[in-house]
């Protein structure tokens, strides 16, 4: 398999992170989008931490180390795989305030106000992050509360050395911090932008961080960090109260379950797209034989685009936040389902996405962030987390030195007709993520998932096909160049090399449309392949992030 980047593999390497690359080791292993965080998590785990532990002491670090989507002011989604075989997901997905409305974003045109929607407190759902870190640790976890934080607030206090990726983002976004004071303070030395080899301190992030291990939940909900949320709300035409947040809980919920060759498929079920669309998908290639028509072929891409156009038109229409809609969960990812919505599925002829009914979809950010962990013991964890667009609406809490989401984008505010993914005062909006785990006798084999908006669910379906059917290490698995139909536009967006020119011409003879290359790299799928003989953990070499195991 020819490689998107190269790599250079290094074999347990027991002490350090290792920065973008592939390791091998013995006994547990973290993979996420920073370095930094992946060590924090490997030191948990060789501290006598599970992955739960580790999972939630990177989760923290994420918010110091990535700010553009680790946080404390977002949400997100975790899949637990236990040792035993048992499988449980928590929902930490923001809510929307119980002032919003449905038309809250609406302008007398009747059109979305996307400065509002996007750039504003209003549109900040109420975060989820630090609820659903510490129910997880609460729940599952071994070690205390201190000891898990302890890392992050001495990387937020004495601060960690700029790479070029981090500080290239302050300055992408410069523009923007420089609106709002305490986003500038942040995220600048003195009003002039940090340089990479600059050291970055965040006391005020500390002291948030530092409050959250003394008091638990009561320290970011209640006390002076909610008054700090509110204040800034109030002043600045936000609409989160102390009830939102003192109010806000995170819950766990039913993963949502398949099986494709074999192999036991969990992920996350609604208010995530994620779960039932993966499930969906693979139900719709199964009886087809992938492997035999190789990676890359006209028969492989025309099978999987279709499998995408179907399952997205149906996101469209069913899927939403299933405490205020019933969602037909089970329906969709049945194998008779699939089946049936295929019947019209001819190899040598594309769909039509104009044909297949379906609704408005929400747009969704690429900005989001995925990291994999698995213990010594078998225990593994998928966790997907997001402030929405990169930096959220760029707005730092002031004094509390943390960023506000601007999640409520997700929904779909453009329209006043019913849909199940409309705004509601306590509603979670939909959501792409996608973290994910697969096993067989009910051992973990896979963990992964990715950022990317509502491609993510084709990255995390591609890495786990190239797994399965066309056999691939991890390495080539995540490396591989992607692609992805989401139904409407009625379009296949794809990486340098996902399709060759032959392949693009036959796929145009079928009556594929609007064969485009992206401008951008698809997905980021930070994940960990378990074996007999070792735990392979893998950073996507797309961006700068890094693996670390013992």
């Amino acid at each position: 398999m020819k490689r998107l980047l190269s790599l250079i593999v290094i074999f347990a390497l027991p002490y350090s992170a290792v920065f973008g690359e592939t390791m091998r080791v013995s006994h547990g292993m973290v993979s996420t989008r920073s370095d930094i965080a992946s060590e924090v998590g490997r030191e948990i785990l060789e501290q006598g931490g599970n992955a739960i532990d580790a999972a939630v002491a990177t989760g923290f670090a994420l918010a110091v180390t990535y700010p553009s989507a680790g946080n404390l002011g977002g949400g997100g989604f975790m899949v637990f795989h236990d040792a035993d075989g048992e499988v449980i997901t928590l929902d930490f997905r923001e809510k929307a305030p119980a002032a919003a409305n449905r038309d809250m974003y609406l302008g007398a045109d009747g059109n979305a106000d996307r400065n509002l929607s996007r750039n504003s407190r209003l549109a900040s759902g109420v975060p989820g992050s630090v609820a659903g870190m510490l129910e997880a640790l609460d729940r599952f976890g071994t070690m205390p509360r201190e000891t898990v934080l302890a890392p992050a607030i001495r990387l937020a206090e004495e601060g960690f050395i700029l790479n070029n990726d981090i500080a290239g983002q302050f300055r992408s976004h410069f523009r923007t911090f420089r609106q709002y004071p305490a986003s500038l303070r942040k995220f600048s030395r003195d009003g002039k932008p940090y340089n990479a080899g600059d050291l970055w301190q965040q006391p005020l992030l500390a002291e948030t961080l530092r409050s959250i291990s003394e008091h638990g939940r009561d320290g970011f909900y209640k006390g002076p960090v909610a008054d700090m949320i509110v204040s800034d709300m109030d002043k600045n035409g936000g609409v989160i109260s102390h009830n939102d947040l003192e109010s806000y809980e995170p819950v766990w919920r039913q993963a949502i379950h398949g099986n494709y060759r074999g192999y036991d498929i969990w992920s996350m079920g609604p208010p995530s797209s994620g779960g039932i669309l993966i499930v969906q998908m693979l139900n719709m290639m199964e009886p087809f034989n992938v492997a035999e028509y190789g990676w890359g072929s006209k028969e492989a891409i025309h099978l999987m685009v279709e499998a995408q156009r179907r399952a997205y038109a149906d996101r469209a229409v069913h899927l939403g936040d299933p405490d205020f809609s019933d969602i037909p969960a089970s329906l969709l990812t049945s194998k008779t389902y699939a089946r049936q919505r295929f019947e019209n599925f001819t190899m040598d002829k594309s769909g039509d996405s104009s044909l297949i009914n379906a609704s408005q979809l929400p747009d969704e950010s690429p900005n989001t962030t995925h990291y994999s962990v698995i213990d010594s013991q078998g225990n593994a964890v998928s966790i997907t987390t997001t402030l929405n667009s990169s930096y959220g609406n760029k707005i730092v809490v002031e004094g509390a030195g943390f960023l506000l989401n601007n999640e409520m984008d997700d929904f779909v505010t453009s329209v006043t007709a019913t849909h199940v993914n409309e705004i509601a005062p306590g509603k979670r909006m939909m959501s792409s993520m996608s973290p994910t785990i697969i096993s067989r006798n009910s051992k973990p084999v896979l963990i992964t998932g990715s950022p990317g908006g509502s491609s993510i669910i084709n990255t995390v379906l591609q890495v786990i096909v190239n797994v399965i059917d066309h056999g691939m290490a991890l390495e080539d698995a995540v490396t591989s160049p992607r692609l992805t139909h989401q139904w409407q536009p009625d379009m296949i967006r794809y990486e340098e090399g996902a399709i060759s020119d032959e392949v693009a011409r036959a796929l145009e003879s079928m009556g594929h449309k609007g064969l485009n290359p992206s401008r951008r790299y698809i997905g980021e799928a930070n994940s960990i392949l378990v074996s007999e003989d070792y735990i392979e953990g893998v950073s996507d070499p797309r961006i700068v992030g890094g693996v670390a195991g013992y």
